[in-house]
C-alpha cells in the first residue's frame, strides 16, 4: 500500500472510532439522565417498625399491601414495643409505628414523635403449655409451683405488664424462671419444651400450630391488649405510610389480622 494510502486509511479508522466515542458517550448521557431524572421515584418504601406479636399478620400485610401498590416497598422490623419505643425516641428512621398497648404509643405522642395513633386490633393473654402438656399444668395457679419452669414476657414489655396485671386478678404469686424480651421468644421456648408454661398472646398459638396447648384461664380472669398505630412525625412519606395505615384498617387488613387470631379493635 502506498504512503498516501495509509494515511487516509488510518484517517478513516480514527474519524470512525470518534464517532463511536462520541454515541457512546450521548448514550451515557441518557443513561445518567434517565437514571437521576426517573429511578429515584420507581420504588418508594415504607419502614415499619412493630410488635413482635404481629409478625405473621404484618408479613401477610406487607405482601397484599405491595401487590396492591407495586411501586411501593414495605419494609418491617419486628420487637418488642419497648425497645421499639426507644429506637423511634433515640431517631431511628420509621414511617409507621404499631405497638402491642398503647402505653408506649401515647408517650411517643406526648413527646411529638409520632402522630395521633388508632387502634386496629387486639388481642388476648393465654396460659400455654408444650404440646402434650408434660409438666402438667391444669390452672394458672400451677405457675406457682417451683419445680416447673415457667416464663413470662420482661416487665417493661406489653406482654409482661398484661401477664403481670392477670397474675394480679387471679391472686397468683408466679414462680418464675425467665423474662424474655418480647412474646415471640418466649412463645418459641414454651414451644420448644424449654419452659413447662408460658403466659402468652392468642394469636401466638396460631403462630406456633401443633407445639402449643392452651391451658383455660379461670372465670372472670381476662386481660386485652389494644394494638394502636401511628405515623411517625419526621417521616419524609407521611402519604405512603398513612395507604399503608388505611389498608391496615380496611376491610382485606381487618381480615388479615382477623385469620391471624387478633381480635376486633
Amino acid at each position: 500500500m502506498r504512503p498516501c494510502e495509509v494515511g487516509s486509511t488510518l484517517h478513516y479508522v480514527y474519524r470512525r472510532m470518534a464517532r463511536i466515542a462520541t454515541a457512546l458517550a450521548s448514550a451515557a448521557v441518557v443513561i445518567l439522565s434517565v437514571t437521576a431524572c426517573g429511578g429515584s421515584d420507581s420504588d418508594e418504601s415504607v419502614l415499619v417498625l412493630a410488635a413482635a406479636s404481629l409478625s405473621d399478620a404484618f408479613a401477610t400485610m406487607e405482601t397484599e399491601f405491595e401487590a396492591a401498590n407495586p411501586r411501593l416497598d414495605v419494609e418491617i422490623s419486628f420487637g418488642g414495643s419497648s425497645a421499639l419505643q426507644v429506637q423511634v425516641e433515640e431517631g431511628a428512621p420509621a414511617d409507621v409505628v404499631a405497638f402491642a398497648d398503647t402505653a408506649q404509643i401515647n408517650a411517643l405522642v406526648e413527646g411529638g414523635f409520632v402522630g395521633s395513633p388508632t387502634v386496629f386490633a387486639t388481642n388476648s393473654l393465654v396460659l400455654v403449655t408444650p404440646a402434650g402438656n408434660p409438666g402438667g399444668v391444669v390452672s394458672l395457679d400451677d405457675l406457682a409451683d417451683p419445680d416447673l419452669l415457667v416464663g413470662v414476657c420482661a416487665p417493661q414489655v406489653p406482654c409482661g405488664r398484661y401477664a403481670s396485671e392477670l397474675l394480679d386478678q387471679a391472686g397468683v404469686e408466679a414462680s418464675l424462671d425467665t423474662e424474655e424480651p418480647d412474646v415471640r421468644s418466649l412463645a418459641a421456648k414454651v414451644a420448644a419444651g424449654e419452659l413447662d408454661a408460658g403466659l402468652v398472646y392468642g394469636t401466638d398459638v396460631d403462630a406456633f400450630p401443633g407445639e402449643l396447648a392452651v391451658v383455660p384461664l379461670p372465670d372472670g380472669v381476662d386481660v386485652r391488649a389494644e394494638y394502636p398505630i401511628a405515623v411517625v412525625t419526621e417521616s419524609s412519606v407521611t402519604d405512603n405510610a398513612d395507604r399503608f395505615i388505611d389498608f391496615v384498617n380496611s376491610a382485606e387488613g381487618q381480615s388479615i389480622l382477623a385469620d391471624a387470631g387478633f381480635g376486633e379493635r
